[in-house]
């Protein structure tokens, strides 16, 4: 099975969503789930970070996540979260429902643990097998959160990654993981923020611009500006050896 691995989306990215939610007045839901999110954040600090230091095994690292999934994300232990959910005769960490609906698979790894290709390709393919879109990486400290597209290829893209170990602002943090919340789940905020990155990644941005609308356009403000008739194809030439280069591009 071959995969395209979409690039992170980073902070801004989540935040840029918000923004546009907040340009209207925010609803209520999403202000709580906003502000139990960061608060949760702050409480779960430190015995993430005692987490950390013993190098705690991966069934203690289950148990802040379990924690973790209900008291900040907002999952009801019995009704939403499923444990040893099996697929096929393995079985993943957490089985996410909403509405009883299973929309997500959680992965959890010991909280030393780099989390990895490896990792993405064994919870890919339990969302793979359940017709799954939404799956999470997590060792307690970083999450990641991936968009599975089950296309040919297969196509997985990183919605966002947040390290609540690391350096950098907790409004930042909290921003981004509210989309992994059952609300945002539920209001399938989720799907804007990747839809979102998926319409502005430098893939899409090239797709534009190699179109022949768009061509054209250039071609003539060439002509307004330089007195230079190129035609189309030599525009798009010059567009592949500067700003389409693959090194532009992320590739």
């Amino acid at each position: 099975m071959t995969d395209e691995l979409g690039t992170a989306a980073g902070a801004g990215e989540a935040d840029a969503v918000a923004a546009k939610s907040k340009s209207a007045s925010v609803p209520k839901w999403e202000k709580t789930a906003r502000d139990r999110v960061k608060a949760g954040i702050r409480r779960f600090g430190k015995p993430l970070a005692d987490l950390a230091a013993r190098d705690a095994n991966e069934g203690d690292t289950r148990l802040l996540v379990t924690d973790f999934l209900c008291d900040v994300l907002g999952y009801d232990k019995y009704a939403d979260l499923t444990t040893e959910y099996r697929v096929r005769g393995e079985f993943a960490d957490f089985g996410v429902r909403v509405d009883k609906q299973l929309v997500a698979f959680v992965e959890v790894k010991r909280v030393s643990t780099k989390l990895g290709l490896k990792h993405l390709r064994q919870v890919q393919n339990y969302a793979l097998n359940e017709g799954v879109e939404w799956v999470a990486l997590t060792n307690g400290a970083t999450w990641q959160v991936y968009h599975i597209t089950a296309a040919v290829p297969v196509v997985t893209e990183l919605a966002f990654e947040v390290d609540l170990l690391a350096e950098g602002g907790l409004s930042d943090k909290a921003a981004s993981l509210f989309y992994l919340t059952s609300e945002s789940l539920k209001k399938k905020r989720i799907d804007e923020l990747w839809q979102a990155r998926r319409a502005t990644s430098p893939e899409s941005l090239a797709k534009v611009l190699r179109s022949e609308k768009v061509l054209e356009a250039i071609r003539k403000e060439l002509w307004r500006q330089t007195e230079h008739r190129a035609s189309a194809e030599q525009v798009l030439d010059l567009l592949e050896q500067t700003v389409l280069r693959p090194e532009c591009l992320g590739g």
